[in-house]
């Protein structure tokens, strides 16, 4: 397509290729800029796939299952399987009249199963557009989730009114009051039973329709797409689910108070447990019933059955999805995950989707289904952290204390196989100090460590030389997540283990005061030479910190079990073993990734910088076994003319100073002397707001205290007032705020000010997902080249795990290829940043000379890199800049 583009050329494109590349069962790397439409063509060209896609599933259906086709393709069957001898034998070595009668069984369980998933599709439509359409039924629903309200607040007053006239001892009253804490008699898979009466009713038991997956990077995001969603044709008649976490969707304010996900994972999972328990409980005659546990009221199957099909009448966002849990009393977490297998189209973010144990307690599967992941550009690196997990010293023995205490407390109400893995554990965590050069049983920030520096180990290497090789670790992570026991570990600590609560009753004080003084020893320091480092608010938000250890401990215990040949263990020991930790890291992206595009029918990877290509091709495609021929690119220009955007490569300043800025030559004076002089002169001319990249947050600290120092900061700021990126994410919006008024108020007011300078951070909180639209950002400007830190070991193993596995391209080892990658992403997806939408108009500058060498100029977006000059001199940069 010529110039200039237009939005509809451009979607309608970009609709085609996708179109294409699902009916193909492709595996696609879609990149379109911001501005040309790309949510609303991945809307429209995927649903609209699915759509004919079960146009054409149901004239199939109609074809196998109509009288006179069915009944003439089963003669066309028996005639070719007729041989005429009655010796005769099929291709398989089979007799022919065998071979007949498995084809015809084969169809007539084909037409079965048909006829029955015809019958819950017209079952499920009928009851979705009753809903729709009968207001009456909303009514009932709510009338009669009333009046089971009451009915349980009465139940509630008489069991309350029956309790006060009965005389417990104090010895019941304590149980009731850690019933909770008490770990469940753990079975592991092979020795679990079925428990008559536990299962749910089976009405949501149908089969996953063919759908796709929607995934992106933030929730905000997901709603953005939400409302292109209802927005598009495809709004009304599409059955739409929005996934999240318990943390994004849990409506019970009890829990949410909690705060972290984990925890409010573990107590909703508690809850749904004691439900369980409940109802087994009250079918045993003649035993002594268990003392009833917390139960969440929003936990209501027939109500979670009202949100489901209230989620698939109409498009909601998770939103809309938390209100309509609270008005129904559903539980919208469990609510929306019922209404995933007849649902056309689910919208998750995609560390849902990546993580394989998220992925099946979710109820998602993947298999002949669709995967749309935008915003994909930093996927290698989600996929890399998800699977990856530091825990440090300090964590350690403040989970190996709070486990032993808990472990001593409740030693004679505990069963033995949950104190054989609660030693097990105990083990690992005693192991695990070991290595970091430390002991438990002391204080881990007075135990200082004899060899300091950073390790790296194999995980063979790692469990042999901890001597935890003997120990089923796949077994331990399963007990710990099927166990809850960090949930209890907690709420056994958040009871019992701080100093500074008060015990509610006085006896309870008498047989804890023991407890209590050993662990306020514990948090001082268990040697004699130990005291409290630090301020009391310090230590206060410590504690607050490491409230539940163990939690971060399970994430390390499950890196553990990956391949050996998959990642590294990396010992940081630093000057004591509290400040010493051990992380996992992750070298094989694709080895989590393999499944996905393995189950999918088809897998688009989409992006508005998707640029260089290909790391995705080799590290997670390669790597994961997908064949070339599947793997199709896609990449459409953008849609302002040439005249709207001025990129430019600076190869020296306005004193000819070559622009180079290496780690040994940008902290020179008269390099940071150099960009000042290039800012002022472009701040004279530029109107509106200029956005500076930085490669890091000391670089841009060290400039600016230079700028200050030499007075330059002065003749800056009379041109534009200037911000400086803040690295705490709470003060980014207030920042950004700030910035956006001083333009406009600049703008409006005229004089000597034009507008603002923002000094950011490559990689920092305004380099991604941020829109410098219109006078927000009339110039981009970068300093260098943000190359990784080339120092950093984990950086340094997964270059030479490249080199080892992946071959040479044109010449260039793969851990070359990898830093210039990381840097050229980093780059992309910052001067980005400037153009947003059709008529937008901004200049990008480059500075430093090493951007014109073809290698590092060919990894620029197309779309920019065609446009781009190259001006070795500074004084035809800014007459064009002029211009």
């Amino acid at each position: 397509f010529p110039f200039p583009y237009t939005p509809y050329l451009i979607q309608e494109r970009f609709m085609a290729a996708l179109y294409s590349a699902l009916e193909a069962g492709r595996v696609g790397i879609f990149e379109s800029p911001t501005g040309t439409g790309k949510s609303l063509s991945l809307i429209c060209g995927a649903l609209s796939w699915l759509r004919d896609f079960e146009e054409k599933k149901q004239q199939e259906e109609a074809r196998l299952l109509a009288p006179e086709d069915s009944g003439r393709e089963g003669r066309q069957q028996v005639t070719s399987a007729e041989p005429g001898a009655p010796g005769s034998r099929g291709t398989a070595g089979e007799p022919d009249w065998v071979t007949a009668f498995v084809q015809k069984k084969e169809e007539r369980d084909m037409v079965d199963r048909l006829k029955e998933e015809q019958i819950r599709r017209k079952k499920r439509e009928d009851r979705l557009e009753k809903i729709r359409h009968n207001v009456q039924l909303k009514y009932a629903a709510k009338r009669k989730r009333s009046e089971g309200d009451e009915t349980t607040r009465l139940l509630q007053l008489s069991k309350e009114v029956l309790s006060e006239g009965a005389g417990v001892d104090f010895l019941e009253q304590l149980d009731h009051n850690e019933e909770e804490l008490i770990l469940a008699e753990y079975e592991s898979d092979e020795e679990k039973k079925v428990v008559p009466g536990l299962e749910e009713d089976d009405d949501l038991e149908e089969e996953h329709v063919t759908k796709i997956y929607y995934c992106s990077r933030t929730h905000s995001q997901l709603s953005q797409f939400v409302r292109e969603v209802q927005k598009s044709p495809f709004g009304k008649g599409t059955r739409l689910v929005s996934l999240g976490s318990r943390q994004n969707l849990c409506v019970n304010e009890e829990v949410r108070s909690l705060g972290a996900l984990q925890l409010i994972n573990d107590r909703c999972m508690e809850m749904q447990k004691n439900k369980h328990e409940k109802k087994s409980d009250e079918e045993m005659e003649g035993k002594k019933r268990r003392v009833s546990r917390t139960v969440c009221p929003f936990y209501s199957y027939e109500q979670m059955q009202f949100l489901r099909d209230e989620v698939l009448v109409e498009v909601k966002d998770i939103e809309q999805l938390v209100a309509l849990g609270k008005e129904t009393k559903a539980c919208p977490y469990y609510g929306s995950r019922y209404a995933i297998p007849a649902a056309q189209l689910v919208v998750l973010p995609y560390q849902m989707l990546l993580h394989e144990p998220t992925r099946s307690a979710a109820g998602i599967k993947l298999k002949d289904q669709v995967v749309i992941i935008d915003e994909a550009h930093n996927l290698i690196d989600t996929i890399t952290c998800i699977h990856s997990a530091e825990v440090s010293g300090s964590q350690l023995c403040c989970a190996h204390s709070q486990l032993w205490q808990y472990m001593e407390r409740y030693r004679k109400r505990l069963k033995a196989k949950n104190l054989m893995y609660i030693k097990q554990i105990l083990y690992l965590l005693e192991r695990f100090v070991a290595m970091l050069g430390g002991n438990v049983n002391q204080n881990p920030g007075c135990q200082a460590v004899s060899q300091t520096g950073t390790v790296l180990k194999s995980i063979n290497d790692f469990l042999f030389q901890s001597q935890i090789d003997n120990i089923n670790l796949f077994k331990v992570q399963r007990y710990c997540e099927k166990s809850l026991i960090s949930r209890k570990l907690f709420g056994f600590m958040e009871r019992y283990g701080n100093p500074a609560t008060a015990v509610k009753t006085n006896r309870e004080n008498q047989k804890l005061a023991g407890l209590q003084n050993f662990l306020l020893t514990l948090q001082q320091g268990s040697d004699k030479e130990g005291s409290l480092q630090g301020s009391p608010v310090e230590a206060e938000n410590d504690q607050l910190r490491s409230a539940s250890p163990l939690m971060q401990i399970e994430g390390f215990l499950s890196a553990l079990t990956n391949a050996n040949q998959d990642g590294r263990v990396i010992l940081n020991r630093q000057g004591t073993v509290g400040q010493s930790s051990l992380k996992f890291l992750l070298l094989n992206p694709a080895v989590h990734f393999a499944k996905v595009v393995e189950e999918c029918r088809a897998v688009i990877i989409a992006g508005g910088t998707m640029q260089p290509v290909a790391d995705f091709r080799e590290q997670l495609l390669s790597c994961a076994g997908v064949d070339p021929a599947r793997v199709v690119e896609f990449s459409c220009g953008h849609v302002i003319p040439p005249e709207n955007i001025l990129p430019m490569i600076l190869c020296s300043g306005p004193s000819n100073q070559q622009l180079e800025f290496t780690y040994q030559t940008r902290d020179l004076p008269q390099m940071m002397d150099e960009t000042g002089r290039i800012l002022c002169n472009l701040c004279n001319v530029v109107p509106g707001g200029v956005v500076c990249f930085f490669p890091s947050y000391e670089y841009e600290k060290q400039v600016y205290a230079h700028w200050e120092k030499t007075g330059l900061l002065t003749r800056l700021a009379t041109k534009k007032k200037i911000f400086q990126e803040p690295k705490k994410a709470n003060q980014v919006e207030q920042v950004l705020m700030e910035y956006a008024k001083c333009i406009k108020r600049c703008s409006q007011a005229g004089g000597q000010m034009t507008g603002a300078l923002l000094l950011s951070v490559v990689g920092g909180k305004m380099s991604e997902g941020i829109n410098f639209s219109d006078d927000l950002g009339r110039c981009v400007i970068m300093v260098g080249m943000p190359y990784p830190n080339i120092k950093s070991p984990e950086l340094q193993e997964k270059m030479t795990w490249l080199d080892k596995t992946m071959p040479r391209a044109a010449g260039q080892a793969p851990s070359r290829v990898l830093i210039e990658n990381l840097c050229m992403k980093a780059v992309n997806q910052s001067i980005g940043r400037a153009i947003r939408h059709q008529k937008d108009f901004a200049s990008i500058l480059l500075l430093d000379h090493r951007y014109a060498r073809p290698a590092i100029f060919n990894k620029l977006p197309q779309w920019i890199r065609e446009r781009t000059q190259v001006k070795p001199a500074f004084g035809s940069a800014f007459a064009e800049l002029r211009k």
